[in-house]
């Protein structure tokens, strides 16, 4: 019997608004997609794609989150570990072995690996990097829809010049992670 797989990633490390989304995916060997790649190397559109063919054809995918409440509470690198946890744990299939994108792998009771720039040579990591890119940034448009005034449709969150602008005009929305410095220093009245 051939071993379950489940590759999994996560986004949103480096915004300073929203979740930390992961993905885990377990990948139908027999039932190959063609074009995965790392999420950051694909255009929208491709990912848009790959993401329903991923859902459509994956044995078992699942996403998890850490909010940024938690985030601010344990910090990035634990939050995303975190994520990654829920997403396992989400899976309809318990997978033999996991792959994990990065240096690091959550504490699970399962036969685990972590691979550095996994999702560039693992397809279900690449697969899980799609996933949890292509969800995270629809929260994002969903986020710019109540606030567009900063503008997360296009910058998803991230530092820009125009979201640290936003942030000095309009102030730190509920969805803000207040541990990352820029907003920090907003909310102790330093200029970002």
């Amino acid at each position: 019997m051939t071993k379950l797989i489940a590759g999994v990633d996560e986004v949103g490390r480096g915004p300073l608004v929203g979740a930390v989304v992961a993905a885990a995916v377990i990948l139908d060997p027999a039932n190959p997609i063609e074009g995965l790649a790392d999420s950051k190397k694909l255009s929208e559109k491709k990912r848009q794609a790959l993401a329903l063919e991923i859902e459509e054809k994956a044995l078992s995918w699942a996403l998890g989150r850490a909010e940024a409440k938690e985030i601010d509470e344990i910090n990035i690198l634990q939050a995303s570990l975190l994520a990654m946890k829920r997403a396992i744990e989400a899976l309809s299939i318990q997978p033999d072995h996991v792959q994990i994108d990065g240096n690091r792998c959550p504490e699970m009771d399962y036969s685990m690996e972590a691979i550095i720039k996994g999702d560039s040579k693992i397809a279900a990591i690449s697969a899980a990097s799609i996933i949890a890119k292509v969800a995270r940034d629809a929260e994002m448009v969903a986020l710019d829809k109540r606030h567009p005034e900063y503008g997360f449709a296009a910058h998803k969150g991230y530092p820009t010049k125009k979201h640290r602008q936003a942030l000095l005009t309009y102030g730190v929305l509920a969805e803000h992670r207040t541990s990352f410095k820029p907003v920090q220093k907003l909310i102790n009245n330093n200029i970002i």
